[in-house]
């Protein structure tokens, strides 16, 4: 809805959608003494829940680490400071705890309000927190700095402790598990290389250049992961181990399931930099969508792209629209169309307006 109301000319909002948010108590999700940040609420009793899975029922650092922007933006529209409010409370316990070597773990349990299983991970259970740190400070028109000085420690400490090299050249962020790295990067952590391009001008002068070059280097590894399958889509998740390269050596990293982080990679890299590369990379994911998704209906993910017989999961996931065909398109439309300096996108890829300093004023002229 917020995104819909951002294109909108109206600047008038129904009341109804901010009861709305309130009626699905969307606020008990966000404990105010510690980070109780659940999974869900259950409707009948008010009682959060999680995953089983995850460390003993922790929350997850991708999951209340990605409210920031919307709950900002719906302080914003209605005038109610408590939603802005509920998600810097999870910045300030976030900021109290020890971080081991700077990271962020992925699991928080929130009753203790202390880290779970010691498991970091740019891509999947991470990947939106850092995305929002910086995205949040963007959308701020750069008057959030809490949320800058949180994505360039973090982003130092990832390069530190997770950013490799490989004996073939290739820049890969590893997972770091109890101390440990597990040389593997996921198709979820392709992201990184537009987050670190979109994030270079605000870094210190003397890291910009390393943070444009890291999302080059991360954009071409991503490729490779593509070029290096049959079909020239890229697996869930590639290894840097047993002497291969961006490849996916297990079974259950073989699929692909129309994601988008590649293409939104190049999406970044192409507004910044201009280098026609990333067209050309975008249009040959175009082709082997057309040659080996395309289906009666639609588009369907592939269960081996190393296999040389299609196997389709007849599946088409919801995000191919929102996220991987959006940023196909805007990869291929000009630079005025949602520009950086307006627009931030949301995980999910929805446009939200950045809330430029002089908005309060116009509004405040306006009545």
């Amino acid at each position: 809805m917020f995104p819909y109301k951002g294109l909108q000319e109206d600047t008038d909002y129904p009341v109804v959608l901010v009861h709305f948010a309130l009626n699905i108590e969307i606020l008990t999700s966000c404990s105010a003494s510690s980070l109780q940040s659940y999974l869900g609420i259950l409707q009948e009793s008010g009682i959060g829940r999680n995953w089983p899975w995850a460390s003993g029922g922790s929350s997850i650092l991708a999951e209340f680490g990605t409210l920031h922007l919307e709950f900002v933006h719906l302080s914003h529209l209605s005038g109610n400071p408590v939603f802005a409010e509920k998600v810097m409370n999870i910045r300030k316990v976030l900021n109290r705890l020890d971080k081991p070597e700077g990271l962020y773990p992925n699991y928080l349990n929130p009753s203790s309000g202390q880290w779970g299983q010691h498991h970091v991970s740019i891509g999947g259970l991470g990947d939106s927190f850092y995305e929002y740190l910086l995205k949040a400070w963007l959308m701020s028109d750069k008057t959030d700095e809490d949320g800058k000085k949180m994505y360039y420690d973090a982003v130092q400490a990832i390069e530190t402790h997770l950013i490799r090299k490989s004996s073939g050249g290739l820049t890969y962020i590893a997972e770091w598990k109890g101390g440990l790295l597990e040389h593997k990067m996921g198709h979820l952590t392709c992201f990184a290389g537009g987050m670190f391009a979109l994030g270079a001008d605000g870094a210190p002068s003397d890291k910009t250049g390393r943070h444009i070059e890291l999302g080059a280097e991360i954009a071409r590894t991503c490729h490779e992961s593509y070029d290096r399958t049959r079909m020239k889509l890229g697996p869930e998740a590639f290894r840097f181990d047993g002497g291969v390269e961006a490849i996916a050596t297990r079974q259950n990293e073989k699929y692909y399931i129309l994601r988008p982080e590649v293409i939104e990679t190049y999406m970044y890299m192409w507004r910044l930099t201009h280098d026609p590369k990333y067209r050309e990379w975008g249009w040959e994911a175009v082709e082997a969508l057309e040659k080996h998704c395309r289906v009666d209906g639609g588009y369907s993910g592939i269960r081996d792209v190393y296999n040389n017989h299609e196997s389709h999961d007849d599946v088409q996931q919801s995000f191919f629209l929102s996220e991987t065909l959006k940023y196909l398109y805007l990869l291929f439309s000009e630079d005025d169309l949602l520009p950086f300096e307006h627009w931030v996108f949301n995980t999910e890829a929805h446009p939200l307006p950045v809330l430029h300093k002089d908005d309060g004023n116009k509004e405040e002229n306006q009545k």
